[in-house]
């Protein structure tokens, strides 16, 4: 007989029919009921066996955590708690989980200590929770690219460049580390590496993008991110993976349009298909709620959260506009403030951004033009204008509840002088970026993009207050397990 998956059952819910389901058990109660999940869904389907007439070293067996296979006649079922239930015929132990020595119980465990045994934390309700919304996320932000007729691009993972100008990135070298030849001036010699050239892996794969889209019109990158930051924070991860449409002919009004429009149809997609468990992240989040001050709570649940995005039209003003608001703040009048707001040019922090969001809108907020000093060389310089004490870019940033920025882009410098300046500027060597000034040689016009961090994504959809919780592996400063 066929294996039948539980989401499957209970949605088509077909009585009175022989199947066989398989998975691991959650539960046995009163050594006849057994809560069995296989992973395709939250809910168990609830097994009933007739302990009088089975093996009792088999029903010995069946502990929470073990593998098993059940197969029989499913039936309306007779108790409180389900519709249906599978009447067994048959049960096999595929695999024992002896509970003495099993790292997990049937009770709530931290976060923290999930963490310390991440290899099994897939098994728990709340991250089989987390790693289902993830999926749906992901298969979201696709649908909505290809519904509009982006090609998907996959761009490279080992890179020479440094797209953000930061230098935090990883070195990829086959250079032997005990002996590094060197040159007679005693720097590394490159040239006897695998690239014959110093190489990293990507923090971004815009640069590339903008290539394609220079050509195919509308691209997107769904990939893999690098940052070599020293930073343990909840926020940041080493590796991360970054979701980066280019679109050409668009400018700053066109970005923000797509990027309000991707965000409104990933949480209303979330609603939609992810209920059962958003369900459980939700009445997780209510506890942990509970145990913090009043003054640092949410005040809004997990699904009030995604419809915030989905109901409300983003309010859009400038940087220079959103400095006047935080200036005049009572927090910041009050230096409740970690980081006061003095005056225009100041880099906007987390706790600037959620008030913005929080307190004074009280909506999804993009912020645009931002000081060009705080940004990154491949923004379009503005024109100068008047009220505004410097030079600006046609940048822009998309602020969330709970979570602050979650999306940045802008429009790029098309034009090849403005951009060879802000690249001497920056200190940038023309030489190693030749093929991105092609495009402004060659064809150049106006476009834009933006990069969309997954995993803030997925933590603004789970209210996961751990950035570490919503990737599988996580890697951060002393930690590449698995």
């Amino acid at each position: 007989m066929k294996r039948i998956k539980i989401a499957e059952i209970l949605r088509t819910e077909p009585v009175q029919t022989r199947v066989q389901v398989k998975g691991w058990v959650k539960a046995f109660r009163n050594n006849q009921f057994i809560a069995l999940n296989d992973g395709s869904c939250a809910a168990n389907l609830q097994i009933v066996v007739d302990f009088e007439n089975t093996d009792p070293a088999l029903l010995d067996r069946i502990k929470f955590g073990a593998a098993i296979g059940a197969s029989g006649q499913l039936i309306e079922s007779q108790g409180k708690g389900q519709r249906v239930e599978l009447k067994a015929e048959e049960v096999v132990v595929y695999g024992d989980c002896n509970p003495e020595q099993y790292p997990l119980q049937p009770k709530r465990h931290s976060l923290e200590y999930l963490r310390e045994h991440a290899h099994l934390r897939f098994r728990t309700n709340t991250f089989a929770a987390v790693f289902r919304v993830r999926h749906a996320l992901a298969f979201a932000i696709h649908q909505f690219f290809n519904d509009r007729g982006f090609c998907y691009l996959h761009t490279p993972v080992i890179t020479a460049s440094d797209a953000e100008g930061a230098g935090e990135m990883f070195r990829v070298t086959t250079l032997p580390l005990e002996r590094v030849p060197r040159t007679e001036t005693g720097e590394i010699d490159f040239s006897l590496d695998f690239f014959e050239r110093p190489t990293n892996l990507t923090v971004s794969g815009q640069l590339e993008a903008e290539l394609a889209a220079l050509a195919l019109g509308e691209v997107y990158t769904f990939g893999p991110t690098f940052r070599a930051e020293n930073s343990n924070t909840t926020r940041h991860l080493a590796e991360f993976w970054m979701i980066e449409p280019e679109v050409a002919f668009a400018d700053l009004t066109d970005n923000m349009d797509l990027a309000e429009a991707m965000l409104r149809y990933v949480a209303a997609y979330a609603l939609e298909h992810c209920t059962d468990d958003l369900k459980i992240l939700e009445d997780r989040l209510i506890e942990e709620e509970k145990s913090k001050p009043q003054d640092q709570r949410s005040g809004l649940t997990l699904t009030e959260k995604l419809r915030f995005v989905v109901d409300n039209r983003f309010e859009r003003l400038t940087y220079t506009e959103a400095i006047d608001i935080l200036k005049n703040s009572n927090p910041n009048k009050k230096g409740k403030f970690q980081y006061p707001i003095e005056g225009w040019g100041a880099d906007l922090q987390s706790e600037h951004e959620r008030y913005l969001v929080e307190k004074h809108f009280k909506k999804p907020v993009i912020l645009t033009n931002y000081p060009a000093a705080i940004k990154a060389f491949y923004m379009r310089l503005d024109e100068p204008r008047d009220g505004v004490p410097g030079p600006t870019v046609s940048a822009m940033d998309i602020l969330f509840p709970g979570i602050g920025e979650i999306v940045g882009g802008s429009q790029r410098e098309e034009r090849l002088e403005v951009l060879r300046q802000k690249m001497r500027d920056m200190h940038i060597p023309e030489d190693e970026l030749s093929w991105y000034l092609d495009t402004r040689r060659f064809g150049s016009c106006p476009h834009a993009g933006f990069g969309l961090g997954f995993e803030r994504l997925v933590q603004f959809v789970t209210g996961m207050g751990n950035i570490r919780d919503v990737i599988a592996f996580p890697r951060y400063p002393g930690s590449a397990e698995f």
